[in-house]
């Protein structure tokens, strides 16, 4: 149930943003409103078929965690259907499978969602379950003891297990020096074992409240038809005094970073570098436009630079490509990576990938690749409308990370104003190997 499903907000809008040169109709077009306890309401109307998906995202995640409390959040949102006092343990899950419906969770950084899709009929039902587990959520001892096995165990699947998810967590912590970031949203294992039912009711009560909530919901349906359901279920819930969300800020970065997993499991050495970047809401924000661009034009596919100089010219990898995240509260990141072939080494890919970056910085980007970059990211999307659930989705992951409707509903706009200057200027920015960590998997027979 944790958050594997977006990499990136910014890889997501490549795939449902930017339908038509005329973004205004071609993005979500969603409707808004606001209860009068804060909760905001979001509704994109979608009446292909009668089935909506309804999502309740809180602003809260692994990066909002206190000293020692790594995962609690998490941990939480497995507890979250455990039950209340008018729907007993299992009692949720239960009622949305006979009544047709699917529902799943997860934990990012900056926020924890809860979805079910359903069809329109039962709308009310689900919003109904929702809502009361928003504020009557009862935890024994033994809920909490229960839980933490599942979660432990999920640890040990997803990560003790997996050698590339080792490296990743350690050069995770690697890059970020004071950033909460570094933390796992899984959490370390250490600090799972000792979350206790206090400190967990405790977090809950600070940050579950219609005020830091945002309700998202998709399909057959419109404003007016769930206002008075949005009223009814979640306005008669009282807003709380959550606390603002304090993060520390990541000072300035002036040693490259080097991280070395041995492990006799890999069977597919892999060489990538990541860098601090600007996000939307953190650091240098207006070159976040152009490093999009800058990851498509670099590692975006076939036609991107990297693949066409260590898979198709060179032959050195079998396996490479870019991605920038930057859907974030705090700072975003940039990352390059590749997978050798057979007899060739981390130093041959690292000055492969190392000179077309300097190509880059050089000479920058040119028209054809910039016109070619902004098409696909519009051409990928004319499918976009059809899902009930990624509007969803994007939406309520760009709300929860400071960004207004209005951001995502320009996102067209602004990525076909830029020019191969502001690619430039974005790529000059971030390409700094003092804010790097370059890590490094390997097997264990190399060590």
């Amino acid at each position: 149930m944790n958050s594997k499903w977006l990499v990136s907000l910014c890889l997501t809008l490549y795939l449902v943003i930017g339908l038509s040169d005329n973004a205004r109709a071609a993005v979500f077009s969603p409707e808004t409103f606001t209860l009068k306890n804060g909760m905001q309401v979001v509704v994109i109307p979608n009446h292909r078929v009668p089935v909506v998906t309804h999502m309740v995202w809180y602003a809260v995640g692994s990066a909002d965690e206190g000293p020692g409390e790594s995962g609690i959040a998490h941990l939480l949102e497995h507890l979250m259907f455990k039950g209340t006092p008018r729907f007993p343990d299992g009692e949720f899950s239960a009622l949305v499978a006979r009544n047709g419906g699917q529902e799943n969770a997860f934990t990012s950084t900056d926020y924890t969602a809860y979805h079910q899709s359903v069809a329109r009929s039962r709308l009310e039902l689900v919003m109904e379950l929702e809502a009361d587990r928003m504020t009557n959520l009862v935890l024994s001892d033994d809920m909490v003891s229960t839980e933490r096995l599942v979660v432990l165990e999920e640890r040990r699947s997803r990560v003790d297990n997996n050698p590339s998810a080792i490296l990743r967590e350690q050069a995770n912590a690697a890059l970020y020096l004071n950033y909460p970031y570094r933390r796992p949203v899984i959490g370390w294992e250490h600090e799972i074992r000792a979350l206790d039912h206090q400190a967990i009711i405790n977090f809950y009560r600070r940050w579950y409240a219609p005020n830091n909530a945002i309700l998202v919901v998709a399909g057959d349906i419109t404003a007016e038809a769930l206002r008075p359901l949005a009223e009814k279920y979640y306005g008669v819930i009282p807003r709380a005094d959550t606390p603002l969300r304090s993060r520390p800020v990541e000072p300035p970065q002036r040693a490259e970073r080097e991280v070395t997993y041995y492990d006799d499991r890999v069977r597919q050495p892999v060489w990538q570098r990541t860098y601090i970047a600007p996000s939307y809401q953190t650091g240098e924000t207006k070159y976040a436009y152009g490093l999009e661009v800058l990851a498509d034009v670099l590692g975006g596919g076939a036609t991107s630079r990297l693949y066409k100089a260590l898979i198709i010219n060179d032959k050195l990898a079998i396996g490479t490509g870019a991605y920038y995240a930057a859907d974030r509260l705090g700072p975003g990141v940039f990352t390059l990576y590749a997978s050798p072939r057979p007899g060739v080494s981390m130093a041959q890919i690292e000055a492969a990938i190392t000179a077309e970056i300097e190509k880059i910085m050089a000479e920058g980007i040119t028209d054809k690749e910039l016109k070619r970059s902004v098409r696909a990211m519009k051409a990928s999307a004319v499918y976009a409308r059809d899902s009930l659930s990624t509007g969803a989705r994007v939406l309520g992951a760009a709300l929860t990370t400071g960004q207004t409707i209005e951001d995502v509903e320009s996102w067209p706009e602004r990525i076909a104003a830029l020019s191969t200057a502001d690619v430039l200027s974005a790529a000059q920015t971030v390409f700094d190997k003092q804010r790097s960590v370059t890590s490094l998997l390997l097997p264990k027979e190399e060590e």
